[in-house]
């Protein structure tokens, strides 16, 4: 540190560093701080030198946590940050790159500490060590007035202030990138402690404080970040020199030594294609060239998704998540449709947003930040489902679809949802019909040369339907599948034989599952029945507790029964749905339906299903009787042509009527449960920060990326 290059191995013998930590208290205002302020590093390139970092300078932030309740050194070192943070607008005005520099490095001292103390102290020990004044310049103790959390205040709202004041330029790019990792580092006390984070005080200072009048133009900072899509200024990424010197030449410093920072966590170029997984801390990936706009929208996706049912103490509402949803289109020159009352807006350019959104739909965030957009912005929802190029929004959701063996759980969900909330707009079922998609290189099971959005969406939830069938049962995810199938139903035109053929083969799978399934039962009843007759002659308790064995497992056969039934059910609606709108429109699942109807007839007589196949039996026998001159053996071809030669003599009106199927996503009630756990484990694989696992008590981590275990925040 100081105006030396240190390795990280150095860290816990820098004289200034362990200055900082001793017990001598430094004024303000000694030159000490200029000193410390002027350091560079060699630059760690991958998480293992994060962690390394960290547990390098452990020993330091453990003794200046103690030491700091004494000294009051945070507060000179925040002192010295504020006077500069002050100047930032001018100083990023007249480009004066040292003072920046030396700014960043200050802010980057205080993240570094913060970390410690979320990780280690008690809320009420972290606010403490913010509130600890210098001793007065004759050694005497500072009076303290202040209220408890007003210096941590005073901090946040500074870091508020820079990241919507000064603006993104070159030489601003790390200092805003630190300024939102610091932001990140005092929220993440959350993932240390299971309660509510209206409880905690650097959320309601967040939400409730000073810096809470700037919500409506910090989030409108961070969604510009990430519109923006800024890529690194590329001083950046030519890294430092040979001889670590940061003080000779100003604008090569600036970089090098933010860039020594800024890389942080992050992988070297060898890094495992692409993958930003983070884990334990040590496994390294492809830097991203848009840290900005990356780390931008973790934050939104924390202010956003926290205090959702009131910021505190009189449940005031989160002011970043009403701003976030209540956005309008700065391209639309149409009066602004009304809001919730006071509701703090801003406007931005959505289809610049649109594209955005389009082009970087492949991860966690993106998702699931589209997700938040669709579900709670009528502004933006409505600009959505009114594009004519809503192929570029659906295709990368079927991808992530697709590859579900390579996607959390939770991605396929959002996805799923997101599906579910478009399938909702009848102007959407209808379009992605008229969009024809060439060349879908992606999907494997067959060459895909030219199809219909609408079909590719089919054939891609059906794809999903079944992988669930094997792999994760779980029965939501079938619910959402089938909902998202059964609103569009009625739509469903001109669907090729390709596609046709899927939706009729699932009906068969689940036939097949069933059968088995009844079998079991009937197998599981009958073992039942023989083990009781020998349970009654027989001493010891070895049988009885067989008995009751099997017994549990036949409740959870007669459950899995009744879950497969239910979807059954609804793939029949869905066939049915699509039957009595469009019959003369898809021949080609008449044709499957016709050359499948042994299966179709297994269930003529059941309860469930009986009222429904009334009227796949009357378009069977219709379409029969037009077949039977065909003879025993026609060609698919006559077949095919009979089918809608056929169909253009049939009557609606023979098919029973059944109510429209309409599906709506409802969140549920208590969405921080899922959501808190859920944006904090993308936080931990993607914000390039190392996290200690094992402190960690929000969620438990496993090897699925994203993907985590969630525990209940109240």
């Amino acid at each position: 540190m100081g105006a030396t290059s240190s390795s990280l191995s150095e860290l816990a013998s820098n004289q200034y560093l362990r200055r900082l930590a001793s017990t001598d208290a430094i004024d303000p205002m000694d030159p000490f701080w200029n000193q410390l302020l002027s350091f560079s590093f060699r630059i760690p390139v991958n998480s293992s030198d994060a962690r390394l970092l960290e547990e390098s300078t452990e020993s330091i932030a453990r003794t200046f946590a103690l030491n700091n309740c004494h000294t009051g050194n945070l507060g000179s070192l925040i002192h010295n940050f504020l006077i500069r943070a002050a100047e930032l607008k001018e100083s990023a005005q007249c480009e004066d790159n040292i003072f920046i520099w030396q700014t960043y490095n200050a802010l980057f001292i205080i993240r570094s500490l913060c970390k410690y103390f979320v990780e280690s102290l008690s809320e009420e020990l972290l606010l403490h060590q913010f509130d600890v004044l210098p001793p007065k310049p004759d050694g005497t103790p500072a009076d303290d007035t202040a209220e408890i959390g007003s210096q941590a205040e005073v901090f946040i709202t500074a870091l508020v202030e820079l990241i919507v004041d000064v603006p993104v330029l070159n030489f601003t790019y790390a200092l805003h990138l630190e300024a939102l990792n610091t932001l990140l580092i005092l929220l993440s006390i959350q993932m240390y402690h299971v309660r509510p984070a209206s409880q905690f005080a650097v959320y309601r200072i967040l939400m409730q404080g000073k810096c809470s009048i700037h919500a409506p133009m910090l989030m409108k900072a961070l969604m510009w970040n990430y519109l923006n899509q800024e890529k690194c200024p590329p001083e950046l990424y030519r890294g430092q020199g040979e001889d670590g010197s940061l003080i000779y030449n100003a604008t090569a410093a600036l970089a090098s030594s933010l860039w020594s920072v800024v890389t942080l966590g992050m992988g070297s170029s060898g890094g495992s294609s692409g993958s930003k997984g983070q884990g334990a801390g040590v496994t390294s990936h492809e830097p991203s060239d848009t840290l900005l706009a990356d780390q931008s929208l973790l934050v939104i996706l924390v202010l956003a998704s926290h205090c959702t049912a009131g910021g505190g103490e009189g449940g005031k509402p989160n002011i970043y998540r009403q701003a976030l949803f209540s956005f309008t289109d700065s391209q639309d020159s149409a009066p602004s449709p009304p809001t919730v009352a006071s509701a703090p807006t801003f406007k931005l350019d959505m289809g610049r947003l649109y594209t955005v959104l389009c082009s970087t739909l492949r991860d966690d965030q993106t998702t699931l930040l589209l997700y938040l957009l669709l579900h709670q912005n009528p502004a933006m929802r409505a600009y959505i489902l009114s594009r004519t190029n809503i192929d570029q929004l659906v295709m990368p959701l079927l991808q992530i679809l697709y590859h579900t063996q390579e996607r959390s759980s939770h991605h396929i969900y959002m996805g799923l949802i997101i599906l579910l909330v478009l399938s909702e707009d009848r102007v959407f079922n209808k379009s992605v019909h008229d969009i024809t998609v060439k060349n879908v290189t992606w999907y494997k099971e067959r060459p895909l040369t030219e199809i219909s959005l609408g079909g590719l969406l089919i054939l891609v939830v059906i794809r999903t339907i079944q992988f669930n069938m094997t792999r994760m049962r779980d029965k939501y995810l079938h619910t959402n599948c089938l909902a998202a199938l059964a609103n569009m139903s009625s739509e469903f035109t001109n669907l090729n034989s390709f596609v046709a053929q899927k939706i009729v083969h699932l009906f068969c799978q689940l036939c097949k599952r069933h059968s088995r399934l009844v079998e079991q039962i009937r197998a599981s009843a009958m073992m039942s029945q023989d083990q009781v007759e020998q349970t009654e002659g027989a001493e010891g308790g070895g049988l009885a507790e067989e008995q009751q064995t099997r017994e549990e497992e036949q409740q959870d056969h007669l459950q899995d029964l009744s879950v497969l039934e239910e979807v059954l059910r609804m793939v029949l609606e869905v066939i049915n749905s699509t039957l009595t709108s469009h019959l003369q429109h898809n021949p080609h699942l008449v044709y499957s339906i016709l050359y499948n109807r042994e299966q179709f007839a297994t269930f003529r007589a059941h309860p469930t299903f009986q009222d429904i196949l009334q009227n796949v039996d009357t378009v069977l026998n219709f379409y029969s009787t037009r077949l039977e001159p065909l003879g025993s053996n026609p060609s698919s071809k006559d077949v095919l042509q009979t089918i809608k030669e056929a169909g253009m003599t049939f009557k609606k009106d023979k098919l029973k009527k059944f109510p429209e199927l309409k599906f709506k996503y409802v969140e549920e009630e208590s969405p921080e449960e899922f959501f808190i756990p859920y944006v904090w484990s993308l936080v931990y694989h993607w914000s390039n920060l190392y996290f200690n696992p094992s402190r960690i008590l929000l969620f438990s981590l496993n090897t699925s990326g994203a993907e985590a275990d969630v525990a209940k925040t109240g």
